[in-house]
Formats: structure tokens, C-alpha cells, sequence
């Protein structure tokens, strides 16, 4: 048991060349410090096969209440047979490790990580930790799946974003079985797009809701990334194939409130409405109706608030459009 738990070794970049063919290894990446001088630290997992190969980088927790990357990634390394595997896989269970010790969102600073990517490597807290990350993590990867899920009072369908004008990048959404693939060039600000400037084929997998292990959703992400390890070469393993095809949304917006008050949402997940379908209704505390909402075109809820305490500017549902 002590064995299994030895000390792990403490990096400042990973170096690829310096892990031996068909070995599991564990590491802590130092990324920064705090404010007393302690080392912040990243967890790495690098899976290398028996073969050459590419590399694919599989990340989570990005944001610090997004959590049903983490076993994803988890259960990939626990179930993953290396003399199977051509090239490398690099796992990160929690990329926002500040984030993810205080149950927040947003890092430090108030930043949101996925918007400020690549960082700046002169530039605040917030910047910093991104540029580091994009600049001693991602610049190794071949291939990318950033792992999220839906934010704060909000659910989310099994879903992949992802640049459609790109074959590969389309048929990596494909493989992950989802309910909905939404076309979203990524000059955003994410982690998905500083990787695409990179020349790194990369998707962003919405795995379901917040603060939450859920194990179906856990289990589609997993399988999503073993179909990917078979597309692309890396496993000896066959794609699973989907039940129900993928429905592809050219774009995608919110609707929100304009009157604060108790939200009912009306629509649920991946159901499609039509223009003029009621989708929301907020009453005051008296229960009087003060709004009802419209569809204002046909589309597809991609997701929905749950949060019945809706001020004004509210997120009411996300609206794919096929």
C-alpha cells in the first residue's frame, strides 16, 4: 500500500522524451505560487503506449465547479491498457486547481479562465496561470478534449462545441456521441480556441451539470474519449457507435429576463420548439404573473436555467439553431 502511494515527483515542464514506452506515471506540474511562496500544483497523468504515436490531451475543471471531468479522466487512466496504445495521453483532472479548493467558478481574481486564454505571460494572476498553462501543458498535445459542464443554477444536454469548418474537429465531435453538436468557431478566449491557434484539433464536451458527479454523463464523456483514441489510431478498440444521431446547431444563443422575479422554465433539455412556444413564465412573490416568454424562432434548448430566483437579465434557456 505504501508503494502504491509513493511520493509524487514535482515538474516544472513535462518532457515527453523522458517517460519511458508503456509506463503510467503521475506528476505534480508546478504552475505558480501563492502569496507565503508555496507551489501551486497542477496534477498530470501521462499514459505512453508501446508505440509512437500522437499525443492527446484530455483536460477538466477549468472552471472550479465543473467537476464530472475529473473521474472521466480518472477512469480513462485506471481502465486504459498501455500495450494497446500507440503515442501518449496527458490527462489533467483539474486544470483551476485554486478554483476547485473553493468551490468557485472563476479564478482568484474574479476572472474567467475560458475567456482569457492564451494569458499573457507579463500580465495578473488570472493571466499568468493561462499562459503557463497553454505554454508548459497544452503546446504538447496533438489533439485536445476540454471537458465542462453547465455553470450555477444551469443544466446542460450532453454536448460538443466544436469549429465544423474542420473536418477532423467535426468528426471528433461526432465520435463523442452527443445529443447536440454546436458549430462554435473558437476566437472566444477559451482554452479550445488558444489551442486551435496552435494547429491543436480540439472540442470542448459539455458533460452534463454542476457541482455534481453524475455517473451517466461520466460515462458518456469516457466513451467519448476511448471512440476518439480509436479514430485516431491510438487503441485497439472499436467506435461505439450512437443510438440516436447527433443534432447539428449552426449557432446558438441565451435568452434572458427582462422583469426580476420567480422563473419558471417551461422547455426542457433537447427539446425542439417552435416560434412562438411558451418557454418561461415569472410571476412576483405573490405568484401573479408578471411575463410569459415566447420562442422567438424554431430551435433546439441546448440548456436551461433551474435557478427559480431570476433578477432582471436572467438566463432563461440556450437555443441552438439547426
Amino acid at each position: 500500500m505504501a508503494k502504491k502511494f509513493k511520493k509524487i515527483p514535482i515538474i516544472k515542464k513535462i518532457k515527453l522524451d523522458s517517460y519511458e514506452k508503456n509506463t503510467l506515471s503521475y506528476r505534480w506540474l508546478h504552475i505558480v505560487s501563492n502569496g507565503v511562496g508555496q507551489p501551486i500544483l497542477i496534477p498530470v497523468i501521462i499514459g505512453k503506449g508501446t508505440k509512437d504515436g500522437p499525443v492527446l490531451g484530455v483536460t477538466a475543471v477549468v472552471h472550479g465547479n465543473e467537476l464530472n471531468g475529473m473521474p472521466v479522466i480518472q477512469k480513462l487512466f485506471k481502465s486504459i491498457d498501455l500495450t494497446k496504445l500507440s503515442g501518449t495521453i496527458i490527462g489533467i483532472p483539474v486544470v483551476n486547481v485554486p478554483s476547485i479548493l473553493v468551490s468557485e467558478r472563476r479564478f482568484t481574481d474574479g476572472a474567467d479562465l475560458n475567456r482569457i486564454m492564451p494569458g499573457n505571460e507579463n500580465g495578473n494572476r488570472s493571466q499568468v496561470y493561462a499562459n503557463r498553462v497553454i505554454n508548459r501543458i497544452v503546446k504538447n498535445f496533438d489533439y485536445l478534449i476540454d471537458l465542462h459542464t453547465a455553470s450555477f443554477g444551469r443544466i446542460n444536454s450532453y454536448y460538443v462545441r466544436a469549429d465544423l469548418s474542420s473536418k477532423i474537429a467535426k468528426q471528433l465531435a461526432l465520435i463523442q456521441n452527443p445529443q447536440i453538436i454546436l458549430n462554435a468557431p473558437p476566437k472566444d478566449g477559451t482554452l479550445r480556441g488558444a489551442a486551435a491557434d496552435l494547429g491543436i484539433d480540439a472540442i470542448t464536451v459539455e458533460v452534463g451539470d454542476p457541482d455534481k458527479f453524475q455517473k451517466g454523463m461520466i460515462r458518456s464523456g469516457l466513451t467519448g474519449v476511448y471512440n476518439t483514441l480509436a479514430f485516431l489510431d491510438m487503441y485497439e478498440t472499436e467506435i461505439e457507435e450512437a443510438d440516436d444521431k447527433a443534432i447539428i446547431c449552426k449557432k446558438s444563443y441565451w435568452i434572458y429576463s427582462h422583469v426580476g422575479g420567480i422563473l419558471q422554465v417551461h422547455s426542457q433539455l433537447t427539446q425542439r420548439i417552435q416560434k412562438g412556444d411558451l418557454i418561461a413564465t415569472v410571476k412576483d412573490v405573490f405568484g401573479r404573473v408578471l411575463k410569459e416568454y415566447f420562442a422567438p424562432e424554431d430551435g433546439i434548448v441546448i440548456g436551461k436555467s433551474i435557478n427559480p430566483v431570476g433578477q432582471t437579465g436572467s438566463r432563461i434557456i440556450h437555443l441552438g439553431i439547426l
